[in-house]
Parts: structure tokens; C-alpha cells; sequence
């Protein structure tokens, strides 16, 4: 699959200047299913509400999440957007998740062109810090995280196999003679800041039914597509668990902004002492930091409006809401 091109990149950037939505902004997320990630999403308005974002949180449903997961979301203050599976050609190889089929989904978010940017974020990652201000990087590129090779979830990658990895490429360098230049950087994408686009949007539903499936799914996909419009950013903004233990020296916990649950046992509403690393009290710290917030009644949605209305607007708003459970108002 080839990456954007220079024709399609300069109107990628003419695009994102003459988007005529009035500047607005939100936060992302997707949820799909019956499960427990649910959880997750209101883990993730509550922490946004605690930072004080100002930015709502839109959360990108499949058909198949139950009525009864909606309606908790909506009580969170989340604006619910339906959104159809995006169903990618069939893998031959197979993925590293079964569900990851799923994340192909998440292209569809680039349709949301209501607002001017959005900050697309995974419901297993917690914000512990305000973001906003990501929203003022200029415009024309996607905003990501360098991802972590070393994990074993990547053992059937050529960086794997060597032991290289873009977050340290010194302690194991790439070797150059024997295959060629190293790979282009590659980021996770379970944070990305984006400007919606239809243009956009059609060429990726396009070109995601003539591409090959590989083993990481949409992020493989994302990454060879918006190659020449990448701009990295710092851990801070999306801390993978494996930095913790596989690249120490690139963590400032007291400057990390958002973190990413995405190790084995790790997500906290099902996490397991029992899996590889968890036992670590750094992730025993942080799973309890999600909890914290999770469990704290002032961020529900309507304690939060109450804390900003006088008490007969704070009344006359409570009583709509009971009346109306459709009503999705911003997420901050």
C-alpha cells in the first residue's frame, strides 16, 4: 500500500484550512460490543472532566454495544455517535488480537468533520494531565507517540527478531548493510490528533478495501497511510506499559500527561497481579491512580454541573436530564 503522496498530502493540508466548522474541537473515543470496556470510556470522561478539559468526549459506537452502555455513557456527559464496522479485506496471516479486526472501525472517525480537530484517544488510556493544548499544533499532519518494539506481541516483526527498537536505536543498531535502511519511524495508535476530513475519509475506506491485512490491523494501516504527514511526539502523551520496564530511562512519571493500559493485565478494571510485570508497583500505582478517579462521585457528570450552577440552575438542570436521558452534553 502506498503512503499519501505529495498531491494527496497538499490537499490533505488544503483541506484542514478551508474546513468550515467554526473551529471546533473534541476528544475521541471507540467503544464496540457487550463487554466491560465501557468502563473504560467513563474512566476516560472522568479523567478529562478532572484535568479540565474544555473539549467534549464523542465516543464512536458500533450497532452491537447495548442500549444499557449508552445510556451510561450519555449520564457521563458523553456525546454518542453511531458509526458502522469498517470490515477490512480478509487476513491471510491472521492478527495479534482477534478484535483487532475491529479497530479498522476507527477510520470512520476521520468523517466526523463537525470539528476542526480532533484528539482521538483508546478506552484504556487514562489523561492525568490537561492535553488541550495539543489541539493548537499545526494543522496538515497527524500527531502520534512512537510505539515500543519489544515486546513479544511483536516477535513476528524484523525488529523483534534483532532486538531493535526506535525508542532506544543506539543499544541495538540497525543493521544498514545487510537490510537496508531502517524502518520508517511507526507510531501506536491508541492516541492520534487528526483534522477530519471527507476527502480524507473516503480515500482511506478506498484504499483499505484494495490493502493487505497484517498483524497489528488499523495501526499498520494508519501508519503506512499517513507516513508522509507523521510528526511524533513525546511518551508523555501516550505511555505505553512496556516503557516502564523496557526503556526506564525515557520515563518521568511526574510528567506523564496520559497512559496507555495496554499490557497484559494491565487495563484496570480487570487487572490481573498475575501477568508478566504487573506485579510491579509502578503499575500497581497507576492502576489504582484510574481507580481513584473512576470511584470519585465529584467527577460524575451531573455532580460536575452542579459544582458550576447555582442551586436552582443546578436544580432545573437535574430535573431535565431526568427527564430527557437523551441529551449528550460535553464531556468537560
Amino acid at each position: 500500500m502506498a503512503s499519501v503522496n505529495m498531491t494527496f498530502e497538499k490537499s490533505i493540508k488544503a483541506n484542514a484550512v478551508v474546513n468550515a466548522n467554526g473551529g471546533k474541537r473534541a476528544y475521541v473515543t471507540f467503544l464496540a460490543g457487550n463487554k466491560d470496556y465501557w468502563m473504560g470510556v467513563v474512566g476516560l470522561a472522568k479523567g478529562l472532566r478532572k484535568v479540565k478539559s474544555i473539549y467534549p468526549l464523542v465516543v464512536a459506537v458500533l450497532p452491537d454495544v447495548p442500549e444499557e452502555h449508552r445510556q451510561i455513557l450519555l449520564a457521563q456527559g458523553c456525546i454518542i455517535r453511531e458509526i458502522e464496522q469498517v470490515i477490512p479485506p480478509e487476513n491471510k496471516v491472521g492478527y495479534s488480537m482477534a478484535y483487532f479486526v475491529l479497530n479498522y472501525s476507527k477510520l470512520r472517525i476521520w468523517e466526523f468533520v463537525e470539528y476542526e480537530k480532533v484528539i482521538y484517544l483508546d478506552g484504556d488510556i487514562q489523561v492525568f494531565g490537561n492535553i488541550d493544548h495539543l489541539f493548537d499544533n499545526p494543522s496538515g499532519y497527524l500527531y502520534a507517540v512512537k510505539d515500543c518494539f519489544c515486546e513479544i506481541s511483536w516477535c513476528n516483526t524484523r525488529q523483534y527478531e534483532i532486538g531493535y527498537c526506535q525508542q532506544s536505536p543506539e543499544k541495538v543498531e540497525w543493521p544498514v548493510e545487510s537490510l537496508g535502511s531502517s524502518p520508517p519511524i511507526y507510531f501506536n495508535a491508541g492516541m492520534l490528533l487528526f483534522e477530519p476530513s471527507l476527502l480524507i475519509y473516503e480515500d482511506l475506506l478506498r484504499t483499505v478495501k484494495i490493502s493487505t491485512p497484517t498483524y497489528f490491523a488499523e495501526q499498520d494501516f494508519l501508519n503506512e497511510y499517513f507516513r508522509d504527514i507523521y510528526k511524533p511526539i513525546t511518551s508523555t502523551y501516550n505511555l505505553v506499559m512496556a516503557m516502564l520496564w523496557r526503556h526506564p530511562e525515557h520515563v518521568d512519571l511526574e510528567q506523564i500527561r496520559v497512559v496507555h493500559y495496554c499490557a497484559n493485565g494491565s487495563k484496570p478494571w480487570k487487572y490481573d497481579e498475575s501477568e508478566e510485570h504487573m506485579d510491579r508497583e509502578d503499575i500497581k500505582m497507576l492502576v489504582k491512580k484510574w481507580w481513584d478517579i473512576y470511584e470519585d462521585p465529584s467527577l460524575d457528570y451531573k455532580n460536575s454541573v452542579k459544582t458550576k450552577l447555582n442551586p436552582i440552575t443546578a436544580s432545573l438542570a437535574s430535573k431535565e436530564s431526568d427527564d430527557d436521558p437523551s441529551i449528550a452534553p460535553s464531556a468537560a
